[in-house]
């Protein structure tokens, strides 16, 4: 089996042949037309590469870019793209196994997918709550994911310089960093930017997140039930609970700075669950995805990630 770098380097110059070949077709296409009113010596036939509108033509999508550039980039979202489609998998949205759709209606269940996909190469997330925290504190969360993703695409062999170049590919020094990496009074994920962007704001994926961004959890908004908030709850307080260890630990050691540390956060934490969260689950929020995203996102309020255009009225 070809390691993933081999296996985007072919991808790459299979759209840099097509590219071409579609650039020779529309200079002939000028050439002919040219000919045809007699305006051969007037009219240019050439086409340059860099107006050959194909999404993947680097050239196009990348004109001011050095050849080398063009590569880096296509390489960079390569990765970013099998990185959606590898959380699309793990919600069910897409499979291993079949092309297209697979769960795309309202209330769809893991019962529904197992219907279609009855034996799975790739087996989606249970309760439809993925969690996206600082550390491996959670068996199912979104890097375990793609980790065993990776693993099951394109083998054990070469999983870990699969790994690296993936890294390497989205410039970061490991994996949870693009999933999140906290820094100063908040937290940023590329990957929920991403996907924000790749869906125009009106995301697929919804980001449940405390105000800082100590605790996210993503949910499948096709998936979603009036009983996913508390689902999501259940998480955070597992969550609290593990912190509280991890802080009992760190005073028993005489780690000052991390028991500080972890401290903050459980304030926070504490305070997104009873301000926020718990009042929110208590509701059993009812969603109608033919309303759209921009009006199902705004009723749970500060609960989920803030995103421009997609806020309540009384935000």
């Amino acid at each position: 089996m070809k390691t993933l770098e081999q296996i985007v380097a072919l991808h790459r110059d299979e759209w840099a042949a097509r590219s071409r070949a579609q650039q020779q077709l529309e200079i002939e296409n000028n050439e002919a037309v040219a000919k045809l009113y007699g305006l051969e010596d007037e009219v240019p036939s050439y086409v340059p590469l860099e107006r050959v509108s194909l999404t993947n033509n680097s050239a196009f999508r990348w004109p001011s870019k050095t050849p080398e550039e063009r590569d880096a980039l296509f390489a960079q979202a390569a990765i970013t793209d099998l990185v959606s489609y590898a959380v699309g998998c793990m919600f069910g949205r897409y499979s291993l196994d079949e092309p297209g759709l697979i769960l795309g209606d309202q209330g769809s269940t893991l019962d529904d997918y197992l219907a279609t996909i009855p034996q799975p190469t790739f087996m989606p997330d249970a309760d439809n709550v993925i969690p996206i925290v600082d550390g491996d504190w959670f068996e199912d969360d979104i890097v375990q994911g793609f980790r065993l993703f990776l693993r099951t695409v394109f083998g054990e062999q070469h999983f870990e310089d699969n790994l690296r170049f993936v890294n390497k590919t989205l410039g970061i020094k490991n994996l949870r960093d693009y999933f999140i990496k906290t820094t100063g009074r908040g937290s940023a994920s590329k990957f929920y930017d991403d996907h924000v962007q790749r869906y125009k704001k009106r995301p697929i994926y919804w980001l449940f997140a405390s105000p800082r961004g100590s605790f996210n959890a993503l949910i499948y908004m096709h998936r979603y039930t009036p009983s996913t908030v508390s689902t999501v709850l259940t998480y955070l307080r597992e969550y609290v609970t593990k912190l509280e260890s991890a802080l009992q630990q760190a005073e028993r050691v005489g780690n000052a700075q991390e028991a500080d540390r972890l401290r903050k956060i459980l304030v926070e934490l504490n305070e997104y669950e009873h301000d926020t969260l718990f009042p929110k689950a208590s509701e059993n929020v009812g969603i109608d995805l033919d309303d759209g995203v921009k009006a199902n996102y705004p009723l749970f309020g500060a609960a989920l990630k803030k995103i421009a255009g997609l806020e309540s009225a009384s935000d």
